[in-house]
């Protein structure tokens, strides 16, 4: 048999469990499928595709369409199979081995996950307490390790928090290296760091098809940045990674912005909701700029409640197991139906005596 490399022994695969359930609010995925106008836009156009052709390598037109979309130059842009494989990218040819990535944890996982795939050595800042990231503790991690890359995710993710405009700031002005910037849930938040982005600024924002434009299944994400650095990303990215029918799916959702903006307004109502009613029971709530909600039974264990929630067929992410989540869930908004039902289940299960405490110990 031959062996693995040594440094990936030990590392575990990224997984989010699946059960078969009416409603499925844990993996942040849109409550509602594209426009129909979208759907037989595509199909017709990819009724045309020329199969027997590879794809445009450039993806020149989706580019510009994203360029447009935020007023920036095509050369701006780079795109690629999901968020993260831009991610993957980045980290292949700005770290590997012999260089550092800093994260600032609990955060998105695939993060650090892909950093040491690459090669690289990670190092992990802590946040505090309610999640927040203290400016001091930046300043130690870029102090002691000179990342060459850092990662700041904005809302965050398992949290929900967005990140203050300071604190992008602030790594722009320490960091030795490249700053990343992952905005997959901005469209739901107040801000956005794609206003810092500038030729001479070393800063990219990544962002995603996957939540606003409700098209999880496509695969599809970019990365806004200085057209150096694209340029450079151009040299470690498999030739036609894009193919034609992402291509046309992307340039096409860009037409529909209108419904989309008005479908954010929406989930975010609806969250607002969500973390509305479950502060009002026996529940510690994160404020959220995303779509989703992270909150803590207090009396009740996390787990306990989460397999209530699956027992009326209603699945939500525990969290519980990660580091610093202790006692965690996560739900993702849905439509305003699933979100009722979620909150009628919390309301039913929060009202039973808890049979384990917030630990999982039996009663």
């Amino acid at each position: 048999m031959i062996s693995v490399r040594p440094d990936l022994r030990a590392l575990d695969g990224y997984h989010s469990p699946q059960v078969d359930v009416r409603v499925r609010l844990n993996t942040n995925e849109s409550p509602e499928p594209p426009p129909p106008a979208f759907r037989d836009a595509v199909a017709a156009e990819v009724s045309r595709v020329a199969w027997h052709r590879y794809p445009d390598r450039a993806a020149t037109e989706l580019r510009a369409a994203i360029a447009d979309s935020h007023d920036v130059d095509p050369a701006m842009v780079f795109v690629a199979n999901g968020s993260n494989e831009v991610l993957q990218t980045v980290l292949l040819a700005y770290a590997g081995p012999g260089r550092t990535v800093a994260t600032f944890a609990p955060t998105y996982q695939m993060h650090g996950h892909i950093a040491r795939v690459t090669g690289a050595q990670v190092v992990e800042g802590e946040r505090a307490a309610d999640f927040t990231l203290d400016p001091a503790e930046v300043d130690r991690v870029v102090a002691e390790s000179q990342p060459h890359v850092v990662f700041l995710t904005s809302p965050n993710n398992p949290t929900g928090l967005a990140e203050p405009v300071d604190r992008v700031r602030q790594l722009l002005a320490s960091v030795p290296g490249l700053v990343v910037v992952d905005e997959a849930y901005a469209q739901f938040a107040d801000w956005t760091a794609l206003d810092l982005v500038g030729e001479d600024v070393p800063l990219v924002v990544t962002r995603t098809f996957s939540k606003t434009w409700s098209m999880a299944a496509a695969r599809l994400g970019y990365l806004i940045g200085p057209a150096a650095l694209v340029a450079e990303l151009e040299k470690v990215v498999l030739p036609y990674h894009l193919d034609a029918v992402k291509q046309v799916a992307g340039r096409l959702a860009l037409r529909f912005s209108a419904e989309m903006d008005a479908r954010v307004k929406q989930i975010v109502a609806e969250r607002e909701r969500i973390s509305t009613d479950l502060a009002a029971l026996d529940v510690d709530v994160v404020p959220s700029g995303a779509n989703f909600v992270l909150f803590r039974p207090r009396r009740h264990a996390g787990r306990e409640i989460w397999q209530g929630l699956v027992d009326r067929s209603i699945l939500v992410r525990d969290c519980s197991g990660w580091p610093r989540l202790d006692n965690c869930l996560r739900v993702t908004v849905g439509t305003t139906a699933e979100n009722t039902e979620f909150l009628d289940a919390m309301r039913a299960l929060l009202a039973l005596p808890p049979t384990t405490d917030e630990n999982g110990a039996s009663r």
